[in-house]
């Protein structure tokens, strides 16, 4: 039996930002992470673009890491490698069941725990395409993975569905390989991806990008031969006589992310049904006393810089939460999405620990030009926010002092276009 303070579950850009702000003499640390080495999704993400925000210079998936790793090397942080967990409950403290090739099943205990187990993609079988059922259709992530890790090209005649930001840079590196890029299909009428990943991994390389469009049939009786794409209308629904045929022999899906925390439901934590995981306060603690969550497991983030940002206010009030010893408040007042805002995090806000400024992150539902963010409470205006640019694909924030808030009544975030 492992007994501990904190567990941090993940060993990327989240967990380990949250592991270095929790490092405390008083306290005993420990990542658990199944891959065989730190870093996460950054070890396949070898493009740079990492780090502007955290460190002030362009940084490439592994360096932006290694950056974190390094830094660990020199706190009191125990880290199990090779190992899932499988197995979570919580009859007082946490007690975690755990297996590894090197050491079997063992058992955790701990005070607290945070999750930073990031996200896994959205499968074929999440969106039924029609079609043939022959090999060569594969996740962008996994397709990146078997590039830049194993150095396989998975094909030579690419085909992307979906324009999340994995599949649009999957798109400019499988040319730089040698392969042919014949397009990416987005059901949507905007990109899904950052739009700087549309100039420099589509528009760049003459990359065709079909919005409002999807795949609606496959051939290939063993290996994939086929696809067709076909323009939908506001409904979705596809528009005879758009169809277009192509020939190849890899189909990428970049159709989305989900939170993974499927594993902690036997904790009975409270989820929302947009974000797919845990509902939480403004310390980024759920409905579980004492379990954290962070980073992609939490929501899905653009860049990975708020994902280490999110990691250390994770750190930093799991770290607080045990020296105090302080149960949590059950007085929260609602965060609620309102019109053109898809989610907010955090959709709580324990206002008998309102001391210090609240950040606000949220997706909108719409793109425009230029628009203008509201914080409504009590039928009252308490915050406004200019944008320009805005896009479904891309994070929002406000930040609200304490003193901002007129009672403790829901709050609503709007958006509303300019003028």
């Amino acid at each position: 039996m492992i007994k501990t303070d904190l567990v941090i579950i993940g060993g990327g850009a989240a967990g380990l930002s949250a592991a270095l702000a929790a490092s405390d003499a008083n306290l005993n640390i420990l990542i658990i992470e199944r891959e065989l080495i730190l870093g996460g999704i950054l070890n396949q993400c070898i493009h740079n673009g990492f780090g502007l925000h955290m460190f002030k210079e362009e940084l490439t998936g592994p360096e932006y890491a290694m950056r974190y790793i390094d830094e660990l090397q020199h706190k009191n942080i125990e880290v199990l490698l090779g190992t899932t967990v499988i197995d979570i409950t919580k009859p007082d403290d946490f007690m975690l069941t755990v297996t590894s090739e090197k050491d079997g099943y063992q058992h955790i205990t701990s005070r607290s725990v945070i999750i930073a187990s990031g996200c896994y993609e959205r499968t074929r079988g999440a969106i039924q395409i029609p079609g043939e059922r022959p090999k060569g259709i594969m996740p962008a992530g996994s397709a990146q993975r078997y590039l830049n890790m194993d150095g396989y090209l998975v094909g030579k005649n690419i085909f992307i569905l979906g324009s999340g930001d994995i599949g649009l840079i999957m798109a400019r590196r499988m040319t730089l390989e040698g392969a042919k890029v014949l397009g990416v299909a987005e059901i949507m009428p905007y990109s899904n991806g950052l739009t700087r990943n549309i100039v420099q991994c589509l528009d760049d390389f003459d990359i065709p990008l079909f919005l409002s469009h999807t795949i609606t049939d496959i051939k290939g009786k063993d290996v994939l031969e086929k696809i067709t794409i076909q323009k939908v209308n506001e409904r979705f629904e596809p528009i005879e006589g758009t169809e277009r045929e192509f020939e190849v022999d890899t189909l990428l899906l970049s159709i989305g992310l989900i939170p993974d925390v499927t594993l902690f439901d036997s904790l009975k934590m409270e989820k929302s049904d947009i974000t797919k995981s845990a509902i939480v306060n403004q310390h980024l603690m759920s409905s579980v006393d004492g379990l954290f969550i962070c980073g992609n497991a939490l929501h899905v983030h653009d860049l990975v810089d708020w994902v280490s940002e999110e990691g250390e206010k994770a750190g930093k009030y799991a770290k607080a939460y045990i020296l105090s010893d302080e149960k949590q408040s059950r007085e929260h007042l609602k965060v609620n999405p309102g019109a053109k805002i898809r989610y907010v995090v955090p959709q709580l806000i324990d206002y008998s620990h309102l001391n210090e400024p609240v950040t606000l992150s949220f997706r909108t539902t719409e793109k425009m030009i230029a628009g203008t963010f509201k914080v409504y409470q009590n039928n009252q205006v308490i915050m406004t926010k200019k944008a320009k640019y805005i896009a479904p694909a891309e994070m929002e924030n406000i930040i609200l002092q304490p003193d901002d808030f007129i009672s403790f009544d829901p709050i609503t975030v709007i958006l509303e276009e300019a003028l």
